[in-house]
C-alpha cells in the first residue's frame, strides 16, 4: 500500500514503472543499463476519491496529460531502485497537494510613497534618454 494521507491509500497495483535507458552522457554502462524510472498512473482509473480525482485533472502540471495519467520519469541517480524511490515520492506529493487548500490573495494597494517613488525614477530614465538624443541642426 502506498500511503498518501492518514485516510488516502492507493493499491500498489494501482501504479504501472516502466525502467529505461537514462539519456545524456555516462559511457559504455549507461548504454546498456535501464536505469531511469517512469511512473505512470491512470487518474480516472484509480481507486482515489473524487475529490483527489477532479483536483488532479484540474492542476496545470506538466506531469499530467490531457488524457488524464500522471507520467513522472526520474533519471537523477545510477541506482535503479534510488530513481524509484525518487518517483514515488514526487508522485506522493503531487497527490497530496491537492488536498492543499491556498490561501486567498488579499489584493493590496501601493502607498502613496511607493506611487512616488516609481514616478520619479520614470521622470529620471525619460530625462536620461532625452540627453542622449542628438537634436538635428537647421
Amino acid at each position: 500500500m502506498i500511503k498518501i494521507t492518514n485516510r488516502v491509500q492507493l493499491a500498489d497495483n494501482e501504479i504501472e514503472w516502466q525502467f529505461i535507458r537514462s539519456s545524456g552522457a555516462g559511457g559504455q554502462h549507461l548504454n546498456k543499463v535501464s536505469t531511469a524510472a517512469q511512473l505512470i498512473f491512470d487518474i480516472r482509473q484509480s481507486s482515489l476519491p473524487e475529490f483527489y480525482q477532479q483536483g488532479l485533472l484540474a492542476k496545470a502540471d506538466h506531469r499530467i496529460t490531457k488524457s488524464g495519467k500522471i507520467i513522472i520519469k526520474c533519471q537523477a541517480s545510477r541506482s535503479q531502485d534510488a530513481n524509484r524511490q525518487t518517483a514515488l515520492s514526487q508522485f506522493i506529493e503531487l497527490v497530496a497537494s491537492v488536498a492543499q487548500v491556498q490561501k486567498k490573495r488579499i489584493a493590496t494597494k501601493p502607498t502613496k510613497g511607493s506611487q512616488k517613488r516609481r514616478v520619479d525614477a520614470k521622470k529620471q530614465r525619460g530625462a536620461t534618454k532625452a540627453l542622449r538624443q542628438s537634436k538635428p541642426k537647421y
